[in-house]
């Protein structure tokens, strides 16, 4: 698939100069080029790092469930190596385990509680998780305390799930386009709706939406990246087309939430209350801001379609020819190639299927279990090896033979490794932050500037603590267990539902979603759509602007009304 390269990106002919020094610089040596995304990761990782050195560490005692206790936050002391007297080289590095060791214990100028939390404040040890943050990313685990590391006891915090996921879509895709099936099929599809394309924009992102709402849909997403892509060039629209189709319909869908069991279910939960409470406020925000993003798409869709000038991204020549190939002198669909796409097309709705969390839905709804089968275990590492298999199968039924479809696969994965190492490392700036404890410290900052406020005061500062809390946990389900059991008691206090606290932490959750740079799916999902990020914040500010003005209305009103 070729490479889109905006026309800024094509070197200008350079021409002599007349003022003596000789030829003129190239514009585009002139020209700033916003680093890929490699580099903004890296400078957002160094950048937590050296947080980490002036934002105090601190923790909340937990009760039995996991959960933050109110009024128990308590700064952790220092249990650094040096300061036991030590080389932190040669010293066991109380980090490992995360708590104090012999020696840090019976140092003279530090002596935490043995068996408690401490924090390494060496430089040496500091650098080591800054070292180790990408690995860690990548396969770290979590202990109890909540310190991640590769030789820790506990559950996996690092993405190698995701990873390999990633892998296996772009292994299948792969695969399935080596048939021409998928070529073919968008091609079909193209020619259908090349004079009604804003319609399949509305429909796509109506069912990515449902899937946001429903069980929140969003790391799911990565595998629809590259099929996009080629059915909107094709529709001569340009790539951010593709990306925002996936993007602002599965994130609208998130950020108004009616059932999602990781966000809603999570934090209705924890505030103690059933996930249906609130359940109106969520659905009209739902219809709202889904209605806003389609509106958004298509403006930007049919202006790049009439003007390609004003791509953000700009549609090269290469792109062009690539999207008139694909509605040109479509062939029929042969017998296999309408086999392969029946597989592909049951794959991807296999895992759709073993996504969703059926049973604790009707529940929800009908106060019983799903009346058809579904997965006991069904997530990333059940879909990668989905994929895998399906790519064997497909080649077996394209005649590939066994070195053409092995050959493919690992050309395939190859080809999607870039989005899966950014994602490794987008988890690896989390692990920083976790391993100093300073989130638990910016949540009780947090927690302190909210009380004492008005109803329609309170219901907007919990939602704008909820997008600071947001930028530090992209995890929905981990936000939602850290500030659900200290925001809503808090919100007795302050006379406003807890269902509104839910509201409003969803709702910052799913918008710093679709916009920070620690999130796997935005850095993966841009890469795969070969669109810069910063082209990507030039086209969405303006759209999280009016969510954000919508929400903060939403959420004021129904608490000032509560």
């Amino acid at each position: 698939m070729a490479v889109t390269r905006s026309p800024r990106d094509v070197d200008d002919t350079a021409t002599p100069s007349g003022n003596g020094h000789g030829a003129e610089v190239p514009d585009e040596q002139k020209r700033f080029k916003f680093p890929t995304a490699f580099t903004v990761l890296a400078l957002v990782l160094l950048l937590v790092w050296i947080a980490s050195f002036f934002v105090p560490a601190g923790k909340y005692t937990t009760d039995g469930a996991g959960s933050p206790v109110p009024g128990t936050y308590h700064a952790l002391p220092s249990c650094s190596a040096v300061a036991a007297g030590g080389s932190a080289i040669v010293v066991d590095s109380p980090g490992e385990s995360g708590t104090a060791p012999a020696d840090a214990t019976n140092a003279p100028t530090a002596k935490p509680v043995p068996g408690e939390n401490c924090v390494d404040t060496s430089l040496t040890y500091r650098f080591k998780q800054l070292w180790n943050a990408t690995p860690n990313g990548l396969y770290g685990v979590e202990a109890t305390n909540g310190f991640v590391g590769p030789w820790e006891l506990g559950v996996l915090y690092g993405s190698a799930a995701i990873f390999l996921f990633v892998l296996a879509v772009g292994a299948f895709i792969t695969v399935t386009m080596k048939t021409l099936a998928i070529q073919t099929g968008i091609g079909r599809l193209a020619l259908r709706y090349q004079s009604s394309g804003s319609i399949l924009i509305a429909l796509l992102m109506c069912v990515f939406a449902l899937g946001g709402t429903s069980y929140g849909m969003w790391e799911e997403t990565l595998g629809f990246f590259v099929l996009l892509v080629p059915l909107m060039l094709a529709l001569g629209f340009d790539r951010l087309v593709a990306a925002s189709v996936i993007f602002l319909g599965a994130g609208a869908g998130v950020i108004g939430s009616t059932v999602n069991p990781f966000a809603t279910g999570v934090a209705s939960d924890a505030a103690g209350i059933s996930i249906g409470v609130g359940i109106g406020l969520r659905i009209a925000m739902w219809v709202v801001l889904v209605s806003l993003a389609i509106a958004y798409v298509i403006w930007y869709a049919r202006r790049v379609k009439k003007e390609p000038a004003k791509s953000i991204v700009g549609v090269s020549p290469t792109d062009a020819d690539e999207a008139r190939t694909l509605i040109a002198d479509v062939p029929k669909l042969t017998g296999r190639q309408k086999l392969v796409l029946t597989l592909f097309t049951g794959t991807f709705l296999t895992m759709i299927y073993g996504f969703i969390p059926w049973n604790d839905l009707w529940q929800e709804g009908f106060s019983r279990s799903f009346p058809l089968p579904t997965f006991s275990d069904f997530y990333f590492p059940e879909a990668a090896g989905l994929f895998l298999v399906m790519a064997v199968v497909i080649g077996l039924i394209a005649k590939l033979g066994e070195e053409g479809t092995v050959t493919t696969i690992i050309a395939g994965a190859s080809d999607f490794l870039s989005a899966a190492l950014i994602i490794v490392f987008a988890r690896g700036i989390t692990v920083v932050m976790r391993n100093s404890y300073m989130t638990d410290t910016i949540l009780h900052w947090m927690e302190k500037a909210v009380s004492g406020s008005t109803s329609s005061g309170f219901a907007i500062l919990a939602f704008l603590v909820n997008i600071t809390i947001a930028f530090l946990v992209p995890s929905s389900s981990g936000h939602a267990a850290l500030v659900m059991p200290i925001l809503a008691p808090l919100a007795d206090f302050a006379g406003v539902s807890r269902s509104i606290v839910v509201t409003a932490f969803q709702s910052a959750s799913g918008l710093v979603n679709l916009v920070t740079p620690t999130s796997a799916v935005i850095m993966g999902g841009l890469a795969l759509s070969k669109v810069g990020y910063d082209r990507y914040l030039k086209f969405v500010w303006p759209f999280l602007l009016a969510v954000f003005v919508i929400c903060c209305a939403f959420i004021g009103i129904a608490a000032a009304a509560g």
